[in-house]
């Protein structure tokens, strides 16, 4: 292709916001996915996957409003291979300077038998169909062979040779099921270059899933035997066990450059940033151990490893804190910090906030600086998603009084303000203080939920370290999620209660009946 990278480039291309917000409670607003999308522009990512239009209107409306914000990457849509997907995809993605469509059928014989129920040349003929139209409207044209790695390779060849012929300019293999192993996929890949002609007009690309833990390990075996581009999400989050995970695909090619020859256009400095912001987004929280971004990742507690670093840091660190966008301290602000120093840090945690939301975020961090003398990143960025949580009512949090006994039910009071100032009072019990709390906010807002999961997660560090609360919760069949911080938990647990409560009365008020439940895409 003309327009192809030189050979030791690799393409990043993200897929958070399409096979990431996939996995189960991973959902985001329309807010927040342009907040992830402005990060992954920010990070340097060569192309968005920013959605599946046809999935639902939700899905449509997210892909065009991010593809009309021009954020950089190229943005792409993903569809099935029929006419009503393609001409959806590039209704959403059409206002982005750079746009794509990405088109997929199985190939699998598992897949043609008991799923599509067509036959080899059928499913070749929809490939091309499908490409063919995408060309008419589009030059930019990716095309996946769905559950690729457990394909005939002969056959498997034949579909690769007619998609280029169709004009497709990427063509992507993807371990659907996370199935194969780095050997295998590494023989799989040369087998396409050897036996499929004109393979080298296209870049190659991989999209490995993480079933047996090898998704990493796939990616980059593929890109040893000729793949450019790598499909990848913030943190490896997406369906069942995940997806590639960026930024361990781009930390092992630049830790190892000596080894790959290949380099990416991302700017590593903003990996830490953007995991954080897709965590606290999605509430999906990194493992202590899990590798670049994981809060153990640059700890060192062995006394052997100690006495090493201090002799010089290479001796237990092949990369630097500061190459992935972790400060050596990240004890930054105190009571006395001005709202300068406030707005400096929060820019460089890659937080893009309006005045009001800035605004909102200072008076909280002033309240917060009150409580504990230091404030650390954790605790700046658990403030920033509180505030852009709290800046859409109706409702908003003034205060909570909770009260506990042994061996008695715990009793909770609070009061909300409403949109005009407003006070509302209620109070309840509860088999505990998080319950009897919950119950009180029913009360008030008239919203009846059903709490599916509660999880905590510290902000910071310290015994007055702010805590995390991620509720997941039903109501009237559908799942939400919400999130709140507080250095009091229960506190914490009722802004994340909240948060979700107003969702519900702000669709109710202005959305109307739900929408349609949407049929997921994997490849």
């Amino acid at each position: 292709m003309s327009d192809a990278k030189s050979d030791s480039m690799i393409r990043i291309f993200d897929t958070t916001l399409r096979d990431g917000e996939q996995a189960p409670g991973c959902s985001m607003t329309l807010t927040e996915k342009l907040r992830v999308a402005q990060a992954l522009a920010e990070l340097k990512v060569d192309i968005i996957e920013a959605g599946f239009p046809a999935a639902s209107p939700g899905d449509f409306e997210s892909v065009k409003e991010i593809a009309e914000h021009n954020f950089g990457p190229v943005i792409c849509g993903l569809a099935r291979c029929n006419p009503a997907d393609i001409e959806k995809v590039y209704e959403a993605v059409k206002g982005a300077e750079n746009h794509r469509i990405h088109v997929f059928v199985a190939t699998s014989a598992i897949h043609r038998e008991h799923k599509l129920k067509m036959a080899k040349e059928e499913i070749i003929k929809s490939a091309v169909g499908a490409i063919t139209m995408a060309r008419e409207l589009v030059d930019d044209v990716e095309f996946s062979p769905e559950d690729a790695s457990r394909t005939e390779l002969a056959y498997l060849a034949e579909v690769v040779s007619a998609a280029i012929e169709a004009g497709a300019g990427t063509v992507n293999i993807p371990d659907t099921v996370g199935y194969t192993v780095p050997a295998e996929f590494d023989r799989l890949f040369r087998y396409l270059k050897d036996h499929v002609e004109r393979i080298d007009d296209v870049i190659l690309s991989v999209h490995c899933h993480n079933d047996l833990g090898m998704a990493v390990a796939n990616s980059l075996a593929a890109v040893n035997a000729g793949a450019r581009q790598i499909e990848c999400t913030i943190n490896g989050i997406g369906e069942r066990a995940g997806n590639c995970s960026l930024e361990e695909a781009v930390m092992a090619i630049k830790t190892r450059s000596e080894f790959f020859g290949l380099q990416t256009g991302i700017d590593t400095t903003r990996l830490y940033p953007t995991s954080r912001l897709v965590s606290n987004i999605t509430g999906m929280h990194p493992p202590r151990n899990k590798a670049i971004v994981g809060e153990n990742a640059f700890a060192h507690e062995a006394g052997i490893h100690q006495h090493g670093m201090l002799q010089h840091a290479s001796t237990y660190e092949i990369m630097r804190p500061e190459d992935v966008g972790l400060s050596k301290s990240n004890l930054v602000l105190g009571k006395h910090s001005g709202r300068h120093a406030f707005r400096d840090r929060i820019v460089e945690l890659g937080f893009e906030l309006d005045d009001f939301e800035t605004n909102r975020a200072f008076q909280e961090f002033k309240k917060l600086a009150d409580k504990k003398k230091d404030i650390y990143d954790g605790d700046l960025e658990a403030i920033i998603m509180n505030a852009s949580a709290a800046t859409s009512g109706p409702w908003t949090l003034h205060s909570l009084e909770v009260q506990t006994h042994t061996d008695q039910p715990a009793t909770a009071a609070v009061t909300l303000l409403n949109e005009n100032g407003a006070e509302k009072s209620d109070g309840a019990y509860g088999d505990g203080p998080i319950a009897a709390a919950f119950h009180a906010l029913e009360k008030v807002t008239g919203v009846e939920l059903t709490l599916r999961n509660f999880e905590l997660h510290s902000a910071s560090i310290g015994e007055d370290a702010q805590g995390e609360v991620t509720v997941t919760v039903e109501h009237d069949g559908r799942s939400y999620r919400g999130r709140g911080a507080s250095v009091d938990i229960v506190e914490a647990g009722c802004r994340a209660c909240l948060e979700v409560m107003n969702r519900i009365l702000r669709r109710k008020r202005h959305s109307g009946p739900g929408k349609p439940t949407a049929e997921q895409a994997t490849i």
